[in-house]
């Protein structure tokens, strides 16, 4: 039982900062919704979306290969910073020839030097998180997600209160905050000493070069399916549109927020496991995953009303309005990246690519045929579906490398009841309550026992 000890020893670990850091951050919302008018916020979201979209450009990938090649023994971690290093300096600078171009972006109204310190600050400490992280520092990883969500919040007081810089000022907080926990991160965890330019090994750059820059075009993909309905939207229906859905987000994000705690420390369990109970070890935790975040989402659905009015202010309050499919979109976003896991252990980053592609298309076309018709909700469920067509390719396609056991008809079944959940929510105005919550407890029910078997299969002893 080491191997589930040692995830669920990870998983508590992660979550000491992770959780704390994360729910900081989540009781923002309520401050920005009295800060921020909804047409600020969602052009600050979008002015994000777009730095997200060019960081794995100018990092050439490297937060991806960082973590899987820092893990392996048998390399000199030297090179892989030192590599890792060399390929962001250089894909920023090659970045700062396209000022021009993204600097005439209408969309962007004026942007664009946020957008490149935010990107700059972002891979620098993207850089440290990971490195970090690979060499197995995971209470100073942990950390550091602390005081950076703490240098967040106090740097969104400064320069939303007390200098009123809005959507500037809304960026300005995330990109000193990663400024300095890239100084904290490179200080403390000694990382000067894993550089060395004079006799570095280039060829473990070429590997990660090879692994990574597949990964490029799938982060591209990724971004497309989680955000390109942002630019739908904006181009349709407005900014202000864009801010309600931004709110809408931040439910979800608590399953996010869940699941990234796991997803952290189980990447680092699927790298180093390679045994005879390898695919046992995969379908145990599998299913386990897949119960404890249908669950969820089905809690969340039953109180996503409740927890928008907790959240929200005035203009936002009808967000509540956008989060069922949210909801499903990001469960499915859970599975795709946990099937991800076994590509990334094989490192099979093409078939990361293919499958990334396929939901990104898939995305397009579905936000630019809804969207026009149903308006923010026709861009929500086209995200949901997105995912699930991913879900559906990977965890057929995955079965190559790992034949993991599950079951079809009880995922069929979970999802009927969150879309029963959704057609509630959306359709009764009143006497909603009662079939909603009926419904959440049919789903738990359906998946208690699976979680109470793999808890007891983790805690019990030797």
């Amino acid at each position: 039982m080491d191997k589930y000890k040692k995830l669920l020893s990870n998983t508590l670990i992660f979550a000491v900062g992770t959780f704390s850091s994360k729910v900081l951050v989540f009781l923002l919302v309520p401050f920005y919704t009295r800060v921020l008018a909804p047409g600020e916020l969602g052009d600050a979201n979008l002015l994000a979306q777009t730095a997200n979209l060019i960081i794995p450009l100018a990092s050439i990938g490297m937060s991806n290969a960082i973590i899987r090649f820092g893990i392996d023994r048998a390399t000199d971690k030297r090179d892989v910073f030192t590599g890792a290093l060399a390929a962001i300096f250089s894909g920023y600078v090659l970045l700062l020839a396209f000022y021009p171009l993204l600097s005439r972006v209408e969309m962007l109204e004026g942007g664009a030097p946020l957008v490149y310190l935010y990107v700059l600050t972002s891979c620098m400490r993207s850089l440290c998180a990971q490195f970090v992280r690979a060499k197995q520092f995971i209470k100073l990883y942990a950390f550091d997600g602390v005081l950076s969500t703490i240098l967040v919040i106090t740097f969104n007081i400064i320069f939303l209160v007390v200098f009123h810089l809005g959507l500037t000022g809304y960026l300005l907080a995330t990109i000193v905050a990663d400024f300095l926990s890239s100084v904290f991160l490179f200080t403390i965890a000694g990382l000067r000493r894993y550089i060395r330019f004079r006799g570095c090994d280039w060829s473990v750059l070429g590997s990660m070069l090879r692994y990574a820059v597949p990964l490029i075009p799938a982060n591209i993909f990724w971004w497309v399916t989680n955000a390109s309905d942002t630019y739908f939207i904006k181009y349709y229906i407005g900014s202000d549109a864009n801010g309600l859905l931004t709110i809408a987000y931040k439910v979800p994000t608590i399953i996010n927020l869940l699941s990234g705690i796991f997803t952290d420390a189980w990447q680092m369990s699927a790298f180093t496991e390679d045994g005879p109970g390898r695919t046992r070890f995969f379908s145990n935790v599998f299913a386990a995953y897949q119960a404890f975040i249908f669950s969820a989402a089905s809690g969340l659905l039953l109180f996503s009303k409740f927890v928008i009015h907790i959240l929200a202010h005035g203009e936002y309050l009808e967000s509540w309005k956008y989060t069922p499919f949210l909801l499903l979109a990001t469960s499915f976003s859970c599975f795709v990246t946990f099937l991800g896991s076994i590509y990334m252990t094989e490192k099979k980053s093409v078939a990361t690519l293919v499958t990334t592609a396929l939901g990104a298309g898939a995305n397009v076309i579905l936000n630019a045929l809804l969207i026009p018709r149903f308006g923010i909700n026709g861009g929500t469920f086209a995200t949901f579906a997105s995912y699930l067509i991913v879900f559906a390719v990977r965890i057929v396609d995955t079965r190559r490398f790992i034949k993991l056991h599950w079951s079809p008809f009880k995922l069929l079944l979970n999802l009927a009841i969150l879309l029963g959940q959704t057609w509630v929510l959306l359709n009764l105005e009143t006497g909603w309550i009662l079939p909603e919550a009926l419904l959440c407890a049919l789903l738990l029910a359906l998946n208690f026992r699976q979680m109470l078997a793999n808890a007891q299969k983790i805690l019990k002893k030797r």
